[in-house]
């Protein structure tokens, strides 16, 4: 084993990606909370990302964001009573609710894709367009990697076209 003094902070790419993402998120979160969404900086901001334009089961989303049940039950009754979402009976099955966007879900949504569209645009500036071609290209290669039985997240289809 090596032995790595604690005030030595990490030297693996992991660190370096998971920063990255942290200032992502970071920048993202606080453009959504500036469009007036400060909601979205809080917990249940999260599960957005998971409900689509169709809505999802409850259970399912529980599942999808790999939190309890319960607690999935307390933030879709506060984005509920935020009138972000709404329950819904499922079609397919009497016993499911399913959680779908409300008009202002699906506005909060439009910003997000505003948003990180803008975060994106100014990371391209940053790095400029070849190196930020070649980050987003290597970055969905890793993202392949993960095939679908590993339980880790794949990239979505791009938003801008689809």
């Amino acid at each position: 084993m090596v032995d790595v003094p604690p005030e030595a902070p990490p030297d693996h790419i992991g660190w370096a990606l998971w920063q990255a993402a942290q200032a992502w998120k970071s920048a993202f979160v606080r453009a959504m909370v500036g469009a007036g969404h400060a909601w979205f900086g809080q917990a249940r901001g999260n599960l957005l990302q998971h409900i689509g334009a169709s809505g999802i089961r409850q259970a399912d989303l529980a599942a999808r964001a790999g939190l309890t049940k319960q607690a999935v039950q307390q933030f879709v009754d506060e984005l509920a009573a935020d009138g972000i979402v709404v329950r819904v009976q499922n079609s397919a099955d009497a016993r499911a609710r399913c959680v779908v966007l409300t008009d202002a879900g699906h506005a909060a949504m439009h910003d997000a894709r505003r948003i990180k569209i803008m975060i994106e645009d100014d990371w391209r500036r940053h790095l400029g367009d070849a190196d930020f071609a070649a980050l987003d290209r290597l970055l969905r290669r890793l993202g392949e990697l993960s095939g679908p039985d590993s339980g880790l997240p794949r990239f979505p289809q791009d938003e801008r076209n689809g």
